[in-house]
């Protein structure tokens, strides 16, 4: 269920989804479990078509601008994005 879970995070961006409102939407009008608000609405990516490294770039800058160090931001952002499902190479 939605929101149960405390370290549920975006698998596109890695955003934590603490509440409903933090999730994305499906066609239906429905709340995603797996992405946020900010990456996935009504049913779609909202930046379809970016790649992994721009995605990284944009979580930089977002941080960066919500006065997170640059250094700690890019780290984490080369950490995080290509873990999560979106990212993930598939087999």
């Amino acid at each position: 269920m939605i929101g149960e879970k405390k370290d549920m995070i975006c698998q596109s961006c890695g955003m934590p989804m603490n509440d409903k409102a933090d999730h994305g939407t499906t066609t239906e009008g429905g709340y995603h479990d797996e992405y946020c608000k900010y990456c996935f609405q009504n049913g779609r990516f909202v930046d379809e078509g970016i790649t992994m490294k721009e995605k990284i770039e944009k979580n930089i800058s977002i941080a960066v601008s919500m006065g997170m160090d640059e250094r700690k931001a890019t780290d984490l952002a080369h950490s995080t994005i290509p873990r999560l499902k979106r990212w993930k190479k598939s087999d």
